[in-house]
């Protein structure tokens, strides 16, 4: 009976360290269908998705069922808010596809109250229900302090930073990020810099006060570009395009 009793605390035990660390197989599935369908320029394949929608929607059942422990690291964490923002944008306009922009979701709904996608609750996690704004604003840029999420995660439109055709993890998480935010930055079709002239992505200015916490928005690009700014660089916003990315 004790040696019985022992059996069953060390598998008690064993669950709650499984449980305290993420399971990167959860990826494994969500990994595959961004390789599949998600070129090296960002280009989403939205009708491919629809085609294996079966198999996303059960990568996102995964998701739900295993929401982030205080236990996992901060990146780990970080990782999977990011994952689950991009996965289930691309849920959303999965479902509401053919589409020129995913704000003309937004005339589609019939919710009261609700006029944009990024309102609309539509996203389980664990006991929890949240729309995309929560899971930006309320979690990833409130929680973490981390800029470079803003390359990391994609709203689904042509000036978007390019959708990332591999699951983000927290062991490579700031390798990700780094050249996320690199390869936006350098990217002429997103951003025009010159050394006295940086016509840049609206992306700056919404979000200014997340990129100016530890210095000027100068100092932040220059972090990551190829033509460095001077301090009097004149910067100047980019209109955004909002139709789809496909």
């Amino acid at each position: 009976m004790k040696k019985f009793c022992l059996i069953i605390i060390n598998i008690f035990l064993l669950a709650i360290a499984l449980q305290a660390q993420p399971n990167p197989a959860i990826n494994n599935t969500y990994n595959q269908l961004l390789k599949k369908y998600v070129a090296a320029n960002g280009k989403v394949n939205y009708k491919g998705f629809m085609k294996d929608s079966t198999q996303l929607n059960a990568y996102l059942k995964q998701l739900s069922a295993n929401p982030p422990q205080n236990s996992w690291s901060m990146n780990d964490q970080l990782a999977y808010w990011i994952n689950a923002y991009n996965a289930f944008t691309i849920q959303l306009v999965s479902r509401h596809y053919p589409l020129k922009s995913i704000k003309d979701i937004g005339s589609k709904i019939k919710i009261p109250f609700v006029n944009t996608p990024w309102d609309i609750k539509f996203i389980r996690i664990g006991k929890n229900t949240y729309d995309l704004n929560n899971i930006e604003h309320d979690i990833l840029r409130k929680n973490f302090n981390e800029p470079r999420i803003h390359f990391a995660i994609v709203c689904a439109s042509v000036s978007c930073p390019k959708l990332l055709n591999e699951a983000y993890t927290g062991a490579n998480l700031d390798k990700q990020l780094d050249n996320q935010t690199r390869n936006f930055i350098n990217d002429p079709t997103r951003n025009k810099i010159s050394t006295n002239k940086a016509e840049v992505s609206a992306i700056f200015n919404w979000f200014a006060g997340d990129f100016t916490k530890k210095g000027s928005l100068n100092d932040f690009i220059n972090q990551f570009a190829n033509q460095k700014l001077r301090p009097s660089t004149k910067i100047t916003y980019l209109d955004y395009n909002w139709n789809l990315n496909e």
